[in-house]
């Protein structure tokens, strides 16, 4: 078999990656993402390619031939960006602990070292490929010489293939021709300035004909259309200047053996060791290392007796901290029982030295290790677990107000990842790298691991929460939610599975409607559902104006319909068939599936999702129930209570309006809510310069979309698109509407700049939205960001208060001793499951707990109703 190496132009391939993945720093905050795209890019090609060789040549930072060529004729280079620049020494320092051969000299940039070696690995009989971006290097390619140049196409990365022939047949020019070629079009990419106004296939028509610049320039009075001969007469000096540019150094004098280059294992110590710092998790797993025990693992201890494990739990009862890990192993894959785990074992730490493991096993009893953590939560002055609500049917703690949630502390650090872990949080907050381990009988050290950082989190995570002014959030709101959230998972609410059938049918039975008379008017039956079907049927069967296409077909987007529709009720029916389809999969067929044995569904509600502070609901989504169609608020009579019961549902009326006056201290919104005046109607009377009782309709519906849209930074342009008006019109509107509340404008200004300054939004109760948008070189990004930053105090705010009401209500039902019970939290609105006779006592905590969960310059007023069902109380 033929020997091959792979020759790879190191700076183009690394920048290459790092402006094609998204930035990535590690805990040290170095940037990360062009290394790791670079190694992804590597490992890749070395699989297609497998090669025997391997050699990475990078430019040197001294000036090199092309840099002082350049300058003399147009200024300096574009500088690399900084967040580039320090990933490549980090880049060599990679590749030499993978025993990957570097190739670098001063004066000579990546393509002359490449150029240089090709020819000589070629005349030593080896097949060489050579990796680059810079279209430069195709001047190489040979019969045993190919170039590989990848690109991105449909936002995905392909690499294309170039030896001689390619060359010829892509450009109709020979490689050797190619530098002329360069030198006539000239290439930006590359600093290359070329002959203004000739372009690509000008300049492959003349290479094609004359073979050099040189030749062309001797028959220039040959050339047509005349305006090319002119452009190169007028452009000769900076053509013969591209030329020099574009040549690459083939005969460089370079120390370079190819056994140098001889590849052998890249999966070293010393890379793990790297690839560990740098983080790249996903990557470890190429490496098959012998395991070496770590000082910290040395530590860790195994128990499988009672008795010992008793010994230890006296020991840790008489600690201040103890971090706690429950492992849980899924037992069971068929369908009755999938997703069901049982607890295999117990991670414990209290001390900087050891870290101890309880198997549950036949001499360890689950029930009589739970009743010992028991124990431990009310001795110990702080518990320490990673999502305690996952654990609280299983452990349910003695002291709840001893508990620390390390998952509720990290997302209220950085609300803005997606998900967290110890693992990361070991990374992140202790420096410390570990990987779980898949092993059987190796999880146990991933479970000690875990306790470990459980245990030495706490007081890092506590200073930062200090500094950072979120302690008193943390302990008086986040951590009591974990426990209501749970009560309310746990009681679920109840679905008539009869009523919800029958909301089914009625749906079913109006999409068949829609469908006939959508398939009459159209004169055609189609798949409705298919975008290019429907697209076809709408703007070229019915010829209706307005077609946006696209590479896949028309645009049959939401936005694009809505606005046909207002003209066109054909498009109005589409709409309508596509809002009932996704009630009956989503809802009524969809909450069927989630219905338990007692006839409830228990859903999740998640507090370290949204960035604002906000909850969300999953398995099933209950916070999505729809209200703005009346077939879509029917479903909420599915939702019933217990016999003998009611719902009592409470909603905030307007609370992020209310808060925006408040954190405004804007007098006349102030005023409003005061006086209990209608605020759209206050509003649409100040704006528009209308008597507050010759209000209309049509001006208070306006004054209502201005209001909402103002707390969510909304724009002219969307208002625009909201009420139909024009752009104009908008303008106005929101105008108008700041010079009624100065204080408004005043105030988001200040949120805007304030976020800037800061790199974070925070709201009344000290939560923090970090808002990195605002430094983005993207316009849009920017724009979106000032919104963050605006809405954030606002949306962050009623969270907060919607929860230390939800804490209120569910304690005081305890407390009094009700049998009526919180089921569920919609945005503003809760919903009281509520025994019949206990109903006047429901709507006095209601009003209390939310009406006095803070106190702010104009009163929270809550809306109360009872219903036989979610519809009729809502």
């Amino acid at each position: 078999m033929k020997e091959k190496i792979l020759l790879i132009d190191g700076h183009s391939i690394l920048n290459r990656a790092f402006f094609g993945i998204p930035d990535l720093t590690n805990s040290e905050g170095l940037h990360t993402n062009g290394i790791y795209g670079f190694l992804m890019i590597l490992f890749k090609i070395l699989e297609e390619e497998n090669p025997t060789h391997l050699t990475v040549a990078f430019d040197v930072h001294a000036p090199t031939f092309r840099h002082k060529m350049y300058e003399a004729y147009k200024g300096t280079r574009k500088p690399m960006a900084e967040e580039l620049r320090q990933q490549v020494p980090v880049m060599k320092q990679v590749l030499q602990a993978m025993g990957i051969h570097i190739v670098e000299k001063e004066g000579l940039e990546a393509d002359d070292v490449i150029g240089t070696l090709s020819r000589t690995c070629e005349d030593r009989g080896l097949e060489v490929t050579v990796l680059s971006g810079d279209r430069d290097l195709l001047q190489l390619a040979t019969e045993s010489i190919k170039i590989r140049i990848p690109k991105t196409k449909g936002g995905k990365t392909e690499v294309e293939d170039y030896y001689a022939k390619d060359v010829q047949e892509r450009y109709q020019v020979t490689p050797e021709e190619f530098v002329d070629m360069k030198a006539l079009m000239g290439d930006t990419s590359d600093n290359i300035p070329g002959v203004p106004g000739i372009g690509e296939k000008t300049a492959a028509k003349l290479i094609g004909k004359y073979h050099n610049i040189e030749t062309a320039w001797e028959h220039r009075q040959e050339i047509r259309p005349e305006r090319i001969a002119n452009l190169l007469t007028e452009n000769w000096e900076q053509a013969l200047l591209s030329k020099r540019l574009a040549a690459i150094c083939t005969e460089a004098e370079l120390a370079f053996a190819p056994e140098d280059a001889r590849m052998g294992d890249l999966y070293t110590k010393e890379a793990y060791a790297l690839f560990q710092r740098l983080q790249f998790k996903n990557l470890l797993s190429r490496f098959d290392l012998p395991h070496e025990e770590t000082d910290l693992e040395a530590g860790f201890v195994r128990l499988t007796g009672k008795q010992e494990a008793e010994e230890l739990f006296q020991k840790a009862f008489q600690s201040d901290r103890v971090g706690v890990v429950i492992q849980k192993d899924a037992i069971n894959d068929l369908p009755l029982f999938a997703g069901r785990k049982e607890i295999a074992g117990i991670g414990l730490c209290f001390s900087d030295d050891q870290t101890y493991y309880i198997e549950i096993g036949k001499e360890m009893e689950k029930s009589w290790a739970m009743d010992r953590l028991r124990k431990l939560s009310g001795e110990t002055k702080s518990l320490a677990m990673f999502d305690i609500k996952e654990n609280l049917p299983d452990f349910f703690p003695k002291k709840q107000e001893v508990c620390f949630d390390l998952m509720v502390a990290a997302y209220l650090l950085d609300p803005l990842k997606s998900r967290y872990s110890l693992e990361e949080i070991g990374r992140e907050y202790l420096e410390l790298l570990y990987e779980e381990e898949k092993e059987e009988g190796r999880k146990w050290i991933t479970c000690c691991h875990d306790a470990f950082v459980a245990y030495q989190a706490v007081p890092v995570l506590q200073d930062r929460l200090k500094k950072e002014q979120m302690e008193e959030l943390f302990r008086k709101i986040e951590m009591p939610l974990v426990f209501t959230l749970y009560d309310m998972e746990q009681n679920g609410v109840k679905i008539a599975a009869k009523e919800l059938k029958e909301y089914g049918e009625k749906l079913a039975g109006k999409i068949r409607q829609l469908e006939e008379e959508i398939y009459e008017e159209a004169g055609e039956k189609f798949n409705i559902n298919s975008p290019k079907q429907l697209g076809v049927i709408l703007f070229e069967h019915m010829r209706i104006p307005g077609g946006r296409k696209t590479k896949t077909g028309y645009s049959t987007a939401a936005d694009v319909l809505e606005k046909l529709a207002l003209d066109y009720p054909f498009v109005n029916k589409i709409l309508e068939y596509r809002q009932y389809a996704k009630l009956k999969s989503t809802y009524a067929d969809g909450l069927a599936a989630f219905i338990r044995e007692d006839g409830r569904i228990h859903g999740k509600f998640n507090q370290t999702i949204a960035a604002t502070g906000r909850l969300s609901s999953t398995e099933p989504n209950l916070q999505n129930i729809p209200v703005r169609m009346e077939l879509g608020r029917m479903i909420r009579k599915a939702f019933i209570p217990e016999q003998g019961f009611v719902f009592v549902d409470a909603d905030y009326s307007q609370i992020e309006l209310r808060i925006l006056a408040h954190c405004s201290e804007d007098e006349h919104l102030i005023a409003a809510y005061k006086e209990a005046k209608d605020i759209h109607r206050a509003t649409a009377s100040q704006v528009f310069g209308v008597p507050f009782e010759e209000v209309t309709e049509e001006l208070r519906r306006n004054a209502k979309a201005v209001n909402f849209g103002i707390v969510y930074g909304i724009s002219s342009f969307g208002l625009s698109q909201d009420l139909s008006i024009t752009r104009k019109e908008a303008d106005a509107y929101i105008k108008g509407y700041f010079k009624t509340y100065p204080g408004i404008k005043r105030f988001l200004d200040d949120c805007v700049s304030q976020a800037k300054e800061k790199g974070y939004a925070v709201t009344l109760l000290g939560r923090r939205r970090p808002v990195p948008e605002l430094t983005s070189k993207n316009f849009a990004q920017r724009n979106f960001g000032e919104r963050v930053a605006m809405n954030a105090p606002i949306q962050g705010a009623a969270a907060d208060i919607m929860k230390i009401a939800m804490i209120g209500v569910n304690t005081r039902l305890k407390e009094e001793g009700l049998r009526s019970r919180l089921v569920l939290q919609v945005h503003d609105e809760l919903l009281i499951e509520t025994k019949e006779e206990e109903v006047e006592t429901v709507k006095r905590i209601l009003e209390e707990e939310m009406g006095q969960a803070v106190s702010l310059r104009v009163p929270l007023e809550i809306d109360i109703n009872v219903g036989d069902n979610w519809y009729e109380a809502k």
